[in-house]
Order: C-alpha cells, then structure tokens, then sequence
C-alpha cells in the first residue's frame, strides 16, 4: 500500500476521488435534508388545513356528530378547554403528539353558561388583556389564527404511522373554546427520502468508481512522458553517456519545459565534464614536461655534480610553481568562489602591477574604484601585460578610465595582433596559438583564461581587439563600485 501511494498518479487518483467524494456527501447531505424539511412542511400544510377546516364546522354550529372526521383517514381530535375530548376519528386507536392521548370522546357535560354570559366574559377577558387578540379570547364563532404544528404518531384500524399534527383554536357557539388537532401522513416524506437515500447510496460509488478511472486515466497519459523522462535519464546515469537527451513531448505545458530544461541541463553537464577532461589532460601534459625535465637535470647532477644546471632546476622549478597556482586559481573559480565587494582603486592597482614591468606606459589620470577581489583583479591585469610584453615589438600600454557606469582599463601592444577568427579561442584554457608557441617562455595558456573567468566573476567582460599600433587590444570591463561598498 504504502509503495501504491507512492506513486504520483496513485495520489493524484485517490486525492481527486476524496475530494469529489466530500463534495458528492456535502451535496447529498444538503439535497435530503432539504427535501425532507419541504416534505415535512408539505405536510405540516395539509394538517393545517384539515384542522381548520374542521374549525370552519364547528364555527358554524354543527355538532360533533356531523363533522367531517372520517372522509380522509387522518387522524383528528376535538378537545375542550378543560383537556377533554370531546370528538375524534371513529379508527383512532392510539395517538401521541398532540398533548392529548385520549382516542375515545368523553360525554358532553353541557355547556358552562349561557352564550351571552359567556360572550361578556370574553370580552371583559379582551379588555383585560389588551386587546392582544390572544387566541384564548376568541369571539363566538372565530378561529384563531394561530397555528401549532408538532410531530408524533398515531394508530388508525392498526396502522401506526407517523404524522405531523395541526392545532387550531375555535370558540363554537354553544361550545366553549375547542382545540382541534388534525394529523397528516410523513409516509410520504419518508418514502422519498428513502428512495433518494437509496438512490445515493447506489450513486455515489458508481459516481466515485467513474471519477477514480477517469482520473487513473487521465494521469496516466500526462505522466507517460515523466515515465519517458525517467527511463531516459535512467539510461543515461547507467551508460554515464552525457551526449544521451530526454523526449521532449509535443506540447507546450510543464513536462514539455521540465525536458527542454533536463536537456539544458545535460548539455551544459557535458559540457562541464568535457571541459573538465580536458582540462586535467592538458594540466598533465603541461605538468609532464618541467617534470621530467627537472627530474633529468636532478639525475644528471646526482651522477655528474660538475654537470648540474642550477639556473634550468630554478627555472623549471618556478614554472612548475606558477602553474601550480594558476590551476589552483582556475579550480577556486570554478568551484564559484565570491570575489566579494570590497572597494580598491583600480587605477592605482594597475599602476602597481605596471611599476614591476619595465617599459609599460600607464595612462591613469583619476581614481576609478570598482568592488571586488584585489589581489585576483591584480591577477588579471598582470596576465595581461604579461601576454602583452611577450608578443610586444617594443612598446605596451596601459590606459584605465571612466566610461559612463563602468570601469575600463586597456592593455595594448605594437606586435601582430590576434586574427580575428582567434580572439575567443584564446580565451580557452591551454590554448596557444601556433606563433605564440615558439615564442613562449614557459606559459601554459592559462593566463588569458584565468583574466577572462575573473572579469567574468566580478560583473564583467574582457574582449580582444586591434591596437591603434597595429597590435593587439584587450579592453577589460568592470562595473563600478556601489556608494555602500566597503574598502578594501
């Protein structure tokens, strides 16, 4: 069971048919209390009106024994002031409800006085009371208009059924003041509250089994490309095969966006590991060679120490050295490290980074503070004048200003420039162009990927263009630094 509701169609299914199973006994629920308060009003109605149209009778004289109690099988008692009864239906055998169980009339007594003392007594009684028209100050002849309606049951030639009975109060001429109490059947109501009952019971599961299948259904067809998703990148983690992608469905709803943005995923996951491959591969070759050419001079001077070259150990040391912390750079930022926001000048910087080269000119005329990491700012213009100085004939400068919301510093030389096809390659990590590589002093084509990643880094850009000397032109830029900025 618990493995059934895991799946996200079972919950979809069983959610859906609770929740139309709570509406289905909300509505079922209201739709039988209504029709049994109608019904019951319905009949309410009906004794009202056999009761007063036995007041009627007795109003306009008639005796007991010509009323109409029998003609429609309903239960009815006549009672008097005094609690008697004083008439009833002939079948009556038993009766409750009504504040009266007595089913057989007990003999008259004759009347208490006179109509016209009696009629002097009322209305004294009215003038007593108010004039609050008061159905037990009713005139000769009037029916009150008053009706109390209760439940309760009665016997009839030994059918006991349950009724809802009328009371209505009637002064009769010659009478006194009379209660009569008519019954009408719930049987009725109750056979149609049955049968709706029933009808429900029957319903609603049918109702339910529908809305279950059709949900069981519907959330099969829009998860089948879920399951395709599934299965694929099921596939894909068992293969390890990255170039592998997902179905993307023909549609324009969230499983369509969820495998276009899988798919997104993936590629830039390939992208990741293949660039990852590449990059050990080529930090290894690079490592390999001043290895093993320290290794053979280290040899050479444990077997020959007239032979030893200090100055080779030392150089292939250094560069052994640098590259170690350019890959140590490289893995920091890919690893996403914050420059953080702290304020420096980046004029000043560069004039630093320029006083430790000898014949770089540096055009710095204000202070332009951007918000960062220092010392890998200073990393990425000491990469570029390096690479400048080494492709340079004679002359490298470096020009940092304002322009409008950013800070731009510029490195150019007099050398042959990068073609144009090359200018984002160079970017790319170990890559060196076929005139550089006989050129090159030891660099292993990291230091223009490493200046690239941290412009990038800090909000940035870094591009490369054609020099006003004829040689090649880095433009770097960096957003200014916010007034809430710290110094750094």
């Amino acid at each position: 069971m618990r493995r059934l509701l895991g799946s996200v169609r079972a919950r979809a299914t069983l959610a859906a048919t609770v929740v139309v199973a709570v509406a289905l006994l909300a509505a079922g629920t209201a739709v039988l209390l209504s029709l049994r308060s109608n019904l019951i009003d319905q009949a309410g109605t009906q004794a009202e009106r056999s009761a007063r149209a036995v007041a009627a009778d007795l109003a306009a004289g008639k005796p007991y024994d010509e009323l109409s109690l029998d003609d429609d099988d309903r239960p009815v008692q006549v009672v008097a002031a005094t609690g008697a009864l004083v008439a009833a239906t002939e079948d009556l055998e038993r009766i409750s409800g009504t504040g009266t169980d007595a089913v057989h009339p007990q003999a008259s007594t004759g009347r208490v006085a006179d109509d016209d003392d009696r009629a002097e007594e009322d209305r004294e009684d009215k003038e007593g009371k108010g004039d609050e028209g008061d159905d037990d100050s009713l005139d000769p002849g009037e029916i009150g208009e008053r009706t109390t309606v209760t439940g309760g049951s009665a016997t009839l030639d030994g059918t006991t059924a349950d009724y809802r009975f009328a009371a209505v109060s009637v002064d009769a001429p010659g009478k006194g003041l009379l209660t009569v109490n008519a019954g009408a059947p719930l049987a009725a109501e109750q056979s149609a509250v049955s049968t709706a009952t029933t009808v429900l019971l029957i319903g609603f599961p049918l109702l339910l089994g529908v809305v279950a299948g059709v949900t069981w259904l519907v959330t099969r067809r829009a998860l089948r490309p879920v399951e395709g998703i599934r299965r694929e990148m099921a596939a894909i983690t068992a293969s390890e095969d990255l170039a592998r992608r997902v179905p993307v469905p023909a549609t324009h709803d969230e499983v369509a966006r969820l495998a276009r943005t899988t798919n997104e995923t993936l590629a830039a996951l390939q992208t990741s590991v293949e660039r990852q491959r590449r990059f050990v591969a080529d930090a290894s070759h690079e490592l390999r060679s001043p290895i093993a050419s320290l290794r053979t001079q280290l040899e050479v001077g444990a077997a020959h120490p007239g032979l030893l070259d200090l100055d080779g150990a030392v150089e292939d040391t250094v560069r052994l050295q640098r590259l170690a912390a350019d890959l140590l750079l490289l893995a920091r930022l890919d690893a996403g490290e914050r420059p953080g926001e702290a304020r420096f000048d980046l004029a000043g910087l560069a004039v630093e980074e320029a006083g430790r080269r000898p014949g770089v000119t540096v055009r710095a005329p204000e202070t332009v503070e951007v918000a960062g990491s220092r010392g890998q700012s200073g990393r990425l213009l000491a990469n570029l004048l390096d690479n400048a100085q080494r492709h340079a004939r004679s002359a490298v400068t470096l020009a940092v200003r304002r322009e409008g919301a950013w800070a731009v510093a510029e490195v150019a030389d007099d050398g042959d420039g990068v073609p144009e096809g090359d200018r984002e390659r160079i970017f790319e990590r170990f890559v060196r162009l076929d005139d550089a590589r006989s050129r090159d002093d030891g660099g292993a084509g990291l230091g223009l990927a490493i200046a690239r990643d941290v412009a990038v880094r800090h909000g940035g850009t870094l591009t490369v263009g054609d020099a006003p000397a004829g040689g090649a032109l880095f433009v770097l830029r960096l957003p200014l630094a916010r007034p809430g900025a710290s110094a750094g």
